[in-house]
């Protein structure tokens, strides 16, 4: 792109005829007409739980992004790249990129048609990378199942976790049903002991009548004919 670049710190004494750095009086510089994009965005992810705030893309992401903006020169990147190298020289608006078109077109050949068109096909590479990128990320949190993939390590987890959840609810009911005999055991060992214990005190008191009774007739029997 050094040829873009030199070509960029030139063009303003090369298709900017002296005089014409600003509009005439009364009259508006009229831009470039921009690509109207027709392109659809992509499925907007589900919102989850504590979604991180990046602030900085990481390098390998841009280096991505970067592979998929790459062309032959001749496209609507490489136009872009001579736009920015002339804004670096300090021009703007309108003129800035009527000129950046005019020594792009000097040098490729490509009209504005040719050149919104390699725009528009860009962004659709975008659109189009960033909806197979949600898939697979939605595919790694467990939302969608792609068909003959191996499941990744989060929904391996998520399978696991909502194993435990279902063994820990089974535990906990298996608990609650040993709490509930517990406590019938418990009552059951009340009613028992209960039961035993009046059964011991009727004997005692059986017992007790019977020795009393047998003691007054012994002491009146020994009292009465005992002579």
């Amino acid at each position: 792109m050094s040829i873009f670049d030199n070509l960029g710190k030139a063009a303003k004494d090369f298709f900017i005829e002296e005089g014409e750095g600003q509009p005439a009086p009364g009259q508006a510089a009229r831009p470039l007409p921009h690509p109207t994009a027709t392109a659809t965005p992509g499925p907007t992810p589900a919102a989850y739980a504590a979604a991180p705030v990046v602030t900085q893309p990481e390098q390998r992401h841009l280096d991505h992004i970067s592979g998929l903006l790459a062309g032959d020169g001749k496209d609507f990147v490489a136009f872009v790249k001579m736009v920015k190298s002339m804004g670096a020289s300090g021009l703007t608006g309108p003129i800035l990129y009527q000129t950046a078109f005019n020594a792009f077109t000097a040098v490729t050949g490509q009209d504005l048609p040719t050149l919104l068109a390699s725009a528009e096909q860009f962004e659709h590479k975008l659109v189009a990378d960033r909806n197979k990128v949600l898939e697979r990320h939605q595919e790694k949190l467990g939302d969608i199942r792609i068909p003959n993939a191996a499941p990744g390590s989060i929904v391996q987890l998520l399978s696991q976790e909502q194993q435990l959840q279902q063994d820990l609810a089974e535990l906990s009911r298996q608990l609650e049903d040993k709490r509930q005999l517990l406590l019938t055991t418990q009552q059951q060992l009340q009613q028992e002991r209960h039961k035993a214990q009046s059964s011991l005190a009727s004997y005692e008191l059986a017992n007790a009548t019977a020795a009393a009774e047998l003691h007054a007739h012994r002491q009146a029997t020994s009292s009465f004919l005992a002579r």
